[in-house]
């Protein structure tokens, strides 16, 4: 009950606060386990996605320093949220989430660890393509930018511009027995050229150069510069 109220609250916010610019929702299964793995630029981001994706079965990992704020715990917890400790490999954590997967719930998760101090991408964790290793699910890449700003508009009484862009779903390929660590690495560069590659130039940031993101912009037929 709770979860539907909040879900209708954010969705009226939304449409009263915002101007929003949300593509490719369709690209979301109606139902079955798949990682939402996006970009981070601001904690306007959970909620955002939250109040657009239709799905109640929908959570996310989230970081365990928001249990100390009590505006934030309760609504976590309403959600069905996971805590996570960012600050070491939580592997409890992990398996609850990977058990989430498998029965079939759609998990948002942001590879980078935690909101981008830059405006743009950095380096991601492999985090994101362990869980989808250990759970073999597909990932939907989510790009998000105008959120970084939003706060300060709104407090000036201005409407921000928030852009939403969720890509088609992709399987990472399934890990060799020997380099496990260079495989996860590689499909973690692949989670994240994905999103870049639906970003703005000046969001792709420490990808901006990634030959596979190269490699994705130019099947997308757009001018590299």
């Amino acid at each position: 009950m709770l979860r539907a109220f909040l879900h209708s609250l954010v969705r009226i916010l939304l449409f009263l606060l915002v101007r929003l610019d949300a593509q490719g929702l369709e690209n979301i299964p109606p139902s079955g386990p798949a990682v939402l793995a996006a970009n981070h630029l601001s904690r306007l981001d959970p909620p955002l996605i939250f109040g657009l994706v239709e799905r109640r079965d929908i959570t996310a990992l989230v970081a365990d320093k928001y249990k100390k704020y009590p505006l934030i715990r309760p609504l976590v917890i309403a959600v069905g949220g996971i805590w996570i400790n960012r600050e070491q490999a939580d592997f409890h954590a992990l398996r609850e989430a990977v058990d989430y997967l498998k029965q079939g719930g759609l998990l948002g998760v942001a590879p980078e660890g935690t909101r981008s101090r830059t405006g743009a991408l950095t380096t991601a964790k492999t985090g994101a393509a362990y869980l989808v290793e250990r759970a073999g699910v597909p990932v939907i890449p989510v790009a998000i930018w105008g959120t970084e700003t939003a706060v300060r508009q709104l407090l000036h009484l201005r409407r921000p511009s928030l852009h939403v862009r969720f890509g088609k779903p992709f399987c990472l390929p399934r890990l060799a027995r020997g380099d496990r660590s260079a495989g996860l690495q590689c499909n973690t560069d692949e989670v994240m050229c994905r999103i870049a590659s639906q970003l703005p130039e000046r969001y792709r940031g420490a990808y901006t150069d990634h030959p596979r993101l190269k490699e994705l912009l130019a099947g997308q037929g757009q001018l590299l510069r």
